[in-house]
């Protein structure tokens, strides 16, 4: 059974272009998601989803040194470029994180592959439909192969925008499971997303932080921070996040 993170990513954000390659703790963000991915217990492989455009030359560059596996496809059509990825490495369950999220770590994953592997019934796992990780926490587990099969039949936009937005607006049609954050860990009024020069700015100073005591700090090293400097989690509240639909 192969378990892989599909990382869709590319230069070309619209909010902070280059993203993926802004420096924190002395390496781009990137690196330090592909860093994070490899202390899963249960991830075979991870998968960087990148376009076929020049500007993300370097995106393929990082994956090749860092020993992780790449696929170029679609700019805009990241609902195509994530199942060809999958299908290119044979993958059966797909663990969806996005590279929006530097600060994620691997406990906060294995906590979602360990529901869907111990209730093989369900369709799909995540951790924000009722959301009580921080934003910039969010994990989604779902087979391959209905990807695929939905990648066939839809024609939304946002679908094709959103990768797995399919499952969760159907509730009536897939039998989907909610993975909510320890009581002391929930605070979904954080914003640990790379999404703005404001997000980047507190990421930024909690690796600064935190990165040279402990390299793989988790979430609960995250809060203890953040409510010791409470005043970092309000510099980038006022910020009105994407919405799919």
């Amino acid at each position: 059974m192969n378990i892989n993170a599909i990382v869709a990513t590319r230069m070309t954000s619209t909010r902070l272009p280059g993203k993926v390659l802004m420096d924190l703790a002395g390496a781009p963000a990137l690196v330090r998601l592909i860093e994070r991915l490899k202390q899963s217990k249960y991830l075979n492989e991870i998968i960087v989803a990148t376009t076929t455009n020049q500007e993300d030359d370097v995106v393929v560059e990082t994956a090749q040194i860092h020993n992780v596996k790449y696929y170029r496809g679609s700019e805009e059509d990241v609902l195509e470029r994530t199942v060809k990825a999958a299908e290119a490495f044979h993958t059966d369950f797909i663990v969806q994180i996005t590279s929006d999220c530097p600060l994620i770590d691997a406990e906060t994953i294995d906590c979602a592959i360990q529901r869907m592997l111990e209730h093989p019934y369900l369709d799909y796992v995540g951790n924000h439909l009722v959301r009580t990780y921080p934003l910039g926490y969010s994990v989604e587990v779902f087979r391959a192969s209905e990807l695929s099969r939905i990648e066939k039949i839809t024609k939304d936009p946002a679908d094709r925008e959103h990768v797995s937005l399919y499952f969760y607006e159907r509730p009536e049609q897939y039998r989907l499971s909610n993975v909510e954050a320890p009581w002391i860990l929930r605070h979904p009024e954080y914003r640990l997303t790379l999404d703005t020069q404001d997000d980047y700015m507190l990421i930024a100073k909690i690796y600064d932080e935190l990165y040279p005591q402990k390299p793989f700090f988790g979430l609960y090293d995250i809060v203890k921070f953040l409510q010791s400097n409470p005043h970092l989690s309000e510099s980038n509240r006022h910020i009105i996040q994407k919405k799919a639909r």
